[in-house]
């Protein structure tokens, strides 16, 4: 995926004036081109309000000064890549709005982004990484991690679904960001917001107009070719911030029948990755192994020589696996569950910036109970690979 560069956290820098976000001059940027108004950006921005009883509930909460717990959920931009301190990452930039506008609240602040990695493995995590937290509002952020394809869309509304259905119901806003060439997943992704009416908000749609008539330039408000610079990551804040001040000022809901969203709508595609299990190496007890041994300090099984096998065994319709990749003496495996057809997994790749956790459907369809799942070390490799290390982090199920 386009996001394998994301494990990198590199440095960012905002600052945040009112209502208005300017950009601290002490790193170094391109100079930027005179955009469209701010107001405007916003407005292009807004895919769809949504349904809002939610977050006016949150707002009511926050008023009274109880605890709000802001999350968010997502891939390297959401992590953090390319900004210059923590403090000037979106998610931190959206916290200290709700610091702001209500002194009396404590707001705490989880970032669940890890690099690399899309909405299946999401799906697998949100629970520990994101719910078990009891957030009250939530940032989901997979548009240029995923594909823009039914399939990824179906492991998206699992996660919702799972955020959705959280005891605490928490208010969920999607976002969509975008790679150099304007793409990413909003399609497929639109789609299911539209179903649960979830409020959508799309950096693409607010800048990728600028770039192409050339009011801004790329490198105005990206570090590379995916993650915003210091600059990107406050026009994403500022899109946020200016949709949560917009429906702060409108009328409260908190008084209307639940909400669609509350109710939950039948799946658009399926409730599949709303029923998940992440089974990670260090709970991952083989059933059988030769030649494979755990290393606790980077938390994988591994091995080294051709012909090592081990096997686990999990329960699902769908299973995942999570291997690690990386520009190094890695090699490939050979997995199959329960003999069927093989899949090879290449644990090397061509990029520099270091390595990732890559997660892989290798089955789905499959009967209720446990199944075997097999890996088999390789012979063969990249042909620029120096080695045939593989290491696997764990196994996920859906329709658990």
């Amino acid at each position: 995926m386009t996001q394998k560069m994301g494990l990198k956290l590199l440095p960012v820098l905002l600052v945040a004036t009112g209502s208005r976000l300017l950009v601290a001059q002490s790193s170094p940027q391109v100079a930027a081109s005179r955009p469209t108004d701010d107001a405007a950006l916003c407005a292009r921005s807004l895919v769809d309000p949504g349904d809002t009883a939610r977050l006016h509930r949150v707002f009511a909460k926050a008023h009274r000064g109880g605890t709000v717990t802001v999350g968010v959920i997502g891939g390297s931009i959401t992590q953090g890549a390319s900004a210059t301190t923590p403090e000037r990452r979106y998610g931190d930039l959206v916290a200290a709005w709700w610091r702001q506008r209500f002194p009396k609240a404590e707001i705490r602040f989880v970032n669940a982004g890890i690099g690399a990695t899309g909405s299946n493995y999401g799906a697998l995590r949100v629970r520990r990484d994101l719910l078990d937290r009891q957030p009250d509002f939530i940032v989901v952020e997979y548009a240029v991690n995923d594909p823009n394809t039914r399939e990824s869309a179906e492991s998206l509304e699992g996660l919702l679904r799972q955020v959705l259905r959280a005891p605490g119901q928490p208010a969920v806003v999607l976002l969509f960001t975008m790679h150099r060439d304007g793409g990413n997943a909003q399609e497929w992704q639109s789609k299911v917001g539209r179903h649960y009416r979830l409020p959508m908000l799309s950096f693409r749609d607010a800048l990728w107009p600028e770039i192409q008539t050339g009011r801004m330039k790329w490198e105005d408000v990206e570090a590379d070719a995916v993650h915003p610079n210091d600059r990107g990551h406050a026009y994403v804040a500022r899109l946020i911030r200016d949709y949560l001040s917009n429906v702060l000022r409108s009328p409260s809901a908190e008084s209307r029948p639940a909400s669609v969203a509350e109710r939950l709508p039948p799946p658009l595609i399926s409730d599949l990755f709303e029923h998940v299990a992440l089974y990670e190496s260090d709970t991952l007890k083989p059933v059988s192994n030769e030649g494979w041994t755990y290393n606790p300090q980077n938390h994988r099984w591994q091995t080294d020589k051709p012909g090592s096998i081990i096997e686990f065994e999990v329960d699902g319709s769908v299973v995942l696996a999570m291997h690690w990749v990386i520009r190094g003496p890695m090699g490939r495996a050979r997995v199959t569950v329960d003999g069927g057809a093989p899949k090879e997994l290449e644990g090397w790749f061509d990029q520099t910036w270091g390595g990732y956790h890559q997660a892989n459907e290798i089955a789905r369809g499959l009967t209720p109970g446990k199944h075997r799942i097999r890996f088999e070390a390789l012979a063969e490799k990249h042909p620029q690979s120096t080695g045939f290390e593989f290491g696997i982090f764990g196994l996920g199920t859906a329709g658990s």
